[in-house]
């Protein structure tokens, strides 16, 4: 019954999703490959019949061992929505194994699942999920999230870009690779453009709303709650760096760490 009614919520609040101007991205997403693991039927068939009138391609897995099977086999998606309570194979575990594989390490992974607690969505965060969506969800704002990844993606495939250094933090935006006293830190693609957005704006006050719509791509009148979630893992990760991202209370973040080195 319960997959009745968030099939319902679904349909009910479906809006198409326009964008004013094309670009690469978007005219990638609209032949984008999304995969969504999902084990309720009649959720999944409503997320693929919405999906595909958005102009995405969509395919279908119910279990984890066949959302495994379909996330790496050619041609890989371009985009994983996974429900983390499945059947077979929880989703935080398929998440892990995806991160494990170099084929599959940076394809974009929504988390969707009726568990929203903060807990579930560091756990989420923490095995590799670049976003996090509680049901009921609209479907409006999952294709968001959905071309926000795949924008990102595309952002990635641009020109060789230089290494930057502050302190005894050192990133190379064109491998996505971070290091901390020289050893290198382990970031998902979400906390590496959270840490690149600091970094880049060194100095500079970042809204909570500003980072949700400049890490996330998402301009929308969704929780901010999210960004202190990954920014409290994030310092997690970065050790003897973490002091570099200052919290400013009421206003949002500020990266201070002081340059180094070329960029």
């Amino acid at each position: 019954m319960r997959s009745r009614s968030l099939g319902e919520t679904l349909r009910a609040s479906h809006v198409a999703v326009t964008v004013a101007s094309p670009s690469a991205w978007y005219r990638q997403s609209m032949t984008a490959r999304v995969l969504v693991i999902e084990d309720e039927v009649d959720l999944a068939t409503t997320l693929e019949y919405n999906l595909r009138s958005e102009g995405l391609q969509v395919q279908l897995a119910y279990t984890g061992r066949q959302g495994l099977t379909a996330a790496t086999t050619d041609p890989l998606p371009d985009v994983i929505v996974l429900d983390l309570m499945l059947p077979d194979i929880a989703g935080t575990e398929i998440c892990r194994r995806l991160r494990e594989q170099e084929r599959t390490r940076d394809v974009p992974i929504i988390m969707c699942t009726a568990k929203g607690e903060e807990i579930d969505r560091v756990v989420g965060f923490e095995v590799g999920a670049d976003d996090y969506m509680v049901k009921p969800y609209s479907v409006r704002e999952l294709v968001l999230r959905i071309r926000a990844q795949l924008k990102h993606r595309v952002q990635r495939s641009g020109p060789e870009s230089v290494r930057l250094r502050y302190g005894v933090l050192e990133l190379d935006p064109d491998a996505h690779r971070a290091w901390v006293e020289g050893a290198e830190i382990a970031l998902t693609a979400l906390e590496f453009r959270l840490l690149h957005t600091f970094v880049s704006r060194r100095g500079r006050v970042q809204t909570r709303e500003a980072l949700l719509r400049d890490v996330w791509g998402i301009d929308a009148d969704v929780t901010t709650r999210t960004v202190d979630t990954h920014v409290k893992r994030l310092r997690e990760k970065l050790g003897a760096a973490n002091a570099y991202i200052e919290t400013l209370r009421g206003v949002g973040y500020r990266f201070a760490g002081d340059e180094s080195g070329d960029g």
